[in-house]
Order: C-alpha cells, then sequence, then structure tokens
C-alpha cells in the first residue's frame, strides 16, 4: 500500500493582482500546495493547518478535498482564514504581502502516517511553530521528513533567527529543499554547494537547491558530488507554486521508489547514490515544468507528466 502522508503548514486565500490589475481570489499556501500536488499524484494525504470558519476556510477545506486531501479537523479555528496579496509583475513574478493566523494545536498524528512535509510560514511563526516541531519529532520513530523552508523575510522576521530556526528543522529532516533565492537570503557569503554540505552535516540525506530557469542542483550525504539537471518547463505563464510543485513531484518520486516513508525508507536514502535519487528529481522538474505553463499553482496529474 502507499504510504499515508501528512502535511503541515499554512492555508491561505491568495488575492492575486495581476499585471494589468486584475483581481482574483485563489486557494493557496506553499503546504497547502504541495498537499494537493502529492494527492493529484495519486497519494494518500492528511493535511494539518489552521483555518478559520468562515467562508474563506470553507473554500479552501472544500478544495483541499475536491482534489483529493483529507483535511484533520484539528485544523479550524476561531481565528479568521489567513490571506495573501500576490501582485504579479509582467514577467509573472509573485511578490507577497500576509495576514496570517497561526495558533496550531497540537498534532495527533493518523495511524499509519509514514511520512511527514511542512515548510515554509508555518514553521516560523509562534506558536503554532512548536506544534510543528513536536509532530516533526513524533514521526521519527515511525516515518521520515521533507522540508521547504520556503523564506518570506517580510512575515518570518530577523534572518538570524530564521537561520537558526531552518537549521533546527533542517536537523529533524530526510530531505531538504530551498530555492537559490531563499539561500541567498539565509546564508549570503556561502555557495549553493557549501550551504547544501552544510545541512548535509547537519542530518538531512538529500538536499536540493532549485535555480528557476536554471533548473536543480542537488546531493546526497553519502557522496560529496553536486549534480545539476535542466528545467523541463517548455513556456512560463507564471511562477506561482512552481517551487511548490516541484516539492510534491519530488516527495512523490523519492516515495514511489521506497526512500521515503518509514525507518526503512530513511535507511534506503541514507545509503542512495545520485542515481538512485535522480528519478525523483525528475518527476520534480516534471511537475513543475507543467505548472509554469498554467496559470496560479496548477498541480498536474500523472498522466500529464
Amino acid at each position: 500500500m502507499s504510504p499515508r502522508l501528512l502535511v503541515i503548514g499554512e492555508a491561505l486565500v491568495d488575492i492575486v493582482t495581476d499585471a494589468q490589475g486584475e483581481r482574483s481570489e485563489h486557494v493557496g499556501g506553499s503546504p497547502a500546495n504541495v498537499a494537493v500536488g502529492l494527492a493529484r499524484l495519486d497519494h494518500l494525504v492528511d493535511f494539518a493547518s489552521c483555518l478559520g470558519r468562515d467562508e474563506r476556510g470553507e473554500r479552501i477545506s472544500a478544495h483541499l478535498t475536491r482534489h483529493g486531501v483529507h483535511v484533520l479537523p484539528e485544523s479550524f479555528g476561531e481565528a479568521p482564514t489567513s490571506t495573501a496579496l500576490a501582485v504579479l509583475d509582467h514577467s509573472g513574478a509573485a511578490t507577497y504581502e500576509f495576514d496570517l493566523h497561526w495558533d496550531l494545536p497540537p498534532i495527533r498524528l493518523p495511524e499509519g502516517t509514514a511520512h511527514i512535509h511542512t515548510g515554509s510560514i508555518g514553521t516560523v511563526l509562534t506558536p503554532g511553530a512548536e506544534s510543528v516541531t513536536s509532530a516533526l519529532q513524533d514521526v521519527r520513530a515511525q516515518g521520515t521528513v521533507s522540508y521547504d523552508p520556503n523564506i518570506r523575510p517580510g512575515i518570518m522576521g530577523d534572518l538570524d533567527a530564521v537561520r537558526v530556526r531552518v537549521e533546527e528543522l533542517v536537523a529533524l529532516s530526510d530531505v531538504v529543499k530551498a530555492s537559490e533565492d531563499d539561500l541567498a537570503l539565509l546564508y549570503a557569503d556561502q555557495s549553493p554547494q557549501d550551504v547544501m554540505a552544510h545541512w548535509v552535516g547537519l542530518g538531512a540525506a538529500l538536499t536540493v537547491v532549485t535555480l528557476g530557469a536554471d533548473g536543480v542542483m542537488f546531493r546526497v550525504c553519502g557522496d560529496e558530488t553536486v549534480k545539476n539537471a535542466p528545467t523541463r518547463a517548455e513556456q512560463v505563464v507564471d511562477t506561482v507554486g512552481a517551487g511548490d510543485s516541484f516539492m510534491a513531484g519530488l516527495v512523490s518520486g523519492l516515495v514511489v521508489v521506497g526512500l521515503l516513508g518509514g525507518p526503512d525508507a530513511r535507511a534506503r536514502l541514507r545509503a542512495a547514490t545520485l542515481e538512485d535519487v535522480e528519478p525523483a528529481v525528475s518527476r520534480g522538474l516534471s511537475t513543475s515544468g507543467v505548472t509554469v505553463g498554467k496559470a496560479g499553482a496548477y498541480a498536474p496529474s500523472l498522466d500529464e507528466l
């Protein structure tokens, strides 16, 4: 049977203003996008977040459910549903302003949870970040962990403090994916290769850095070699959700080949070669390549890859 996956993090409504000034609302949030991406790739996915008992919270829940994601009941609270104002420039790149509420309760892992993915603002914003840490610690005996820092300095605060938090979570993770922009913010004087080596030293078995139009670079803990792979994007409508789509494809690919999804999978990942993880990286490049060719955070299905 396919391992049961749990995604923890923010879900919100993106209020998008395009380059022509047209405004629309869409369900968003990096972890929510990853959850949908994994479900669209035929995985069993639970989702833990903070949603308001309001119209936007209901819209998010319906969106996730429609795509096959099971929203845990403790995700609903009294605070209003979070929002993000996304402004697109003429190239399709997005900048964000957030109104977040993150009082995540303690999470009881659903029976059979074999992998947790987390990342973005919900891993840093208090008080809910404490619940994220507890869940990652709880799952270590029975499952694996993936993490995407997805740095948002405007909402996360002081980058020195954020770096400490990121490294705490890297040490609890088996797979870490970050963008080159994340690394430029956190480690301005270090190369991506040096940061990847540092994160491997903290405990990550696989580290991946996305490079936008230049594809990705990746390395495993048992080999100092850093390998590059080119983008699969044939055209770019916008980049909304591209990193999340890559993350979903990467996790999916690793689960499929048995390198995520339990203690035995963790051991296999720690012994894996670059060639062993390359099919999963390829799946991530395929999913993100489809996403950037569509408007918004589109999540492709397997038959679209």
